[in-house]
């Protein structure tokens, strides 16, 4: 079994929710990620998606376009991110997402980049630029692989693209909860609820909110409403903080335990 599929089971049997720590890979270096991820798992976290720098980066905020630019500057690529995700399976089974932009894929190839990462240990995919209209190729390979693809749902989704995404979406759905990109916000999006609602009618499928949040407090709200919380920007934001400084892992873990007791 999948080990998204896997966790979410147990977290609904326990009746708990998930928590869904972001961040990019490579920043500030790929040592600190493994050491990150690590702690992020004994802090609580759930699942992690991790993502692949890209140098254009659609669906993202400033933060997280800071933090894919200082770690192209490293040359982090799609295959370092991989390779990465293997170095982590020494002594993790925590549940990984790869969020990647199409181009890097495609540049690597469908088939390549799903029977790389699906040996390693990779349980996901989020590819925010690829459509469920021409998601053919890459789900293919992947689910060939073990791969979950998943899709993002929008409160601008009408019905019958909800059905869609319903439909090609394994895993979990990423409900995205603004109009907008990536980045922390003061306040959890109004609606949220009655569009859940919406999406909940379609599908028993789990639901995991992401883009906005940034507090425990928010985390806390929207894990009333949804199966699993997802927060990046906040805690990218704490890692470009800490960069250089002694503790920084140790500080930015602590954020994500903190998330994790507000979504318990």
């Amino acid at each position: 079994m999948n080990r998204i599929d896997q966790r979410f089971q147990e977290i609904r049997a326990s009746k708990r929710k998930a928590l869904i720590p972001f961040i990019t890979a490579g920043d500030p270096d790929f040592a600190t990620t493994q050491e990150m991820v690590w702690a992020f798992e004994e802090a609580g976290a759930d699942l992690l998606e991790l993502g692949v720098p890209f140098s254009d980066p659609l669906a993202d905020g400033t933060t997280i376009q800071r933090a894919s630019q200082r770690a192209l500057e490293h040359g982090v690529t799609l295959k370092g991110v991989i390779a990465l995700v293997e170095r982590i399976r020494v002594r993790s089974q925590i549940p990984v997402i790869l969020m990647s932009y199409v181009n890097p894929i495609l540049r690597m190839g469908a088939q390549e980049f799903a029977t790389r990462a699906g040996s390693v240990g990779v349980d996901g995919v989020v590819i925010p630029d690829l459509p469920p209209e021409e998601a053919q190729e890459i789900p293919r390979c992947c689910e060939a692989s073990g791969i979950h693809t998943i899709f993002l749902a929008a409160p601008t989704s009408t019905d019958a693209r909800l059905r869609q995404i319903v439909e090609c979406s394994r895993g979990y759905i990423y409900y995205v909860s603004l109009k907008g990109v990536t980045g922390a916000r003061d306040t959890v999006e109004a609606g949220l609820e009655s569009s859940l609602n919406r999406l909940r009618r379609l599908t028993d499928k789990p639901i995991a909110v992401g883009f906005g949040i940034s507090t425990p407090a928010q985390a806390s709200t929207v894990a009333r409403l949804a199966d699993g919380v997802i927060v990046g920007s906040a805690i990218v934001e704490c890692i470009e903080r800490g960069r250089g400084k002694p503790g920084m892992v140790k500080e930015v873990a602590g954020f994500v335990r903190a998330l994790k007791q507000a979504v318990q």
